[in-house]
């Protein structure tokens, strides 16, 4: 620890303008610390965003589940309209010769009633699905950057103390005094 905060109080000893190279310190670079973050990240961010995918596919699911039986009712509805369709087809032996064109009208437009409204059900089932799906997908992608956030910004506040801190502003104002003297 002594040795990384006095890399901060010997900055402005480093010279402005001098030769490139790799700094092969552990604990200067900070790859142990970065590393330990971004496991302690990944292992609770995955947990919450797994809760998070388990709620969203329940409540998708019970949506199509809710589709479904509508599916079902008007599958029924439509089983129920067939039975009238019968009877009615019944009933038009007995009354062709008064009124053959309007049992021909009423069973087309059950039929084209019937349609619609499985037609709209499965509309409003896809749309519902991918509105669900829409949804979950932002508050999981929401929720991943505040916690990653909150990591970021708890990491920043737990590694300045107030002493590093004006260490480092100490050596700042050393090095800019330096070049300074160097331009005059």
């Amino acid at each position: 620890m002594k040795k990384l905060t006095d890399s901060f109080v010997y900055l402005g000893h480093w010279p402005s303008a001098g030769s490139f190279g790799f700094n092969t310190d552990i604990l200067a670079t900070n790859p142990i610390n970065l590393s330990v973050v971004l496991g302690v990240l990944i292992f609770f961010g995955k947990g919450v965003l797994n809760d998070l995918l388990d709620n969203r596919k329940q409540r998708i699911l019970n949506t199509i589940r809710n589709s479904e039986e509508l599916r079902e009712g008007a599958i029924e509805q439509l089983e129920n309209a067939r039975a009238r369709l019968r009877k009615v087809e019944m009933e038009a032996d007995q009354f062709r010769v008064n009124g053959y064109s309007e049992i021909e009208r009423e069973k087309l437009n059950l039929i084209n009633s019937t349609y619609k409204t499985l037609q709209q059900l499965e509309n409003y089932k896809k749309e519902t699905i991918h509105f669900e799906q829409q949804r979950a997908i932002n508050q999981v992608r929401q929720r991943v950057f505040q916690q990653a956030l909150q990591g970021a910004i708890g990491t920043l506040n737990s590694c300045l103390s107030n002493e590093l801190h004006l260490r480092t502003i100490n050596a700042n104002i050393g090095m800019f005094g330096t070049m300074k003297e160097i331009t005059d």
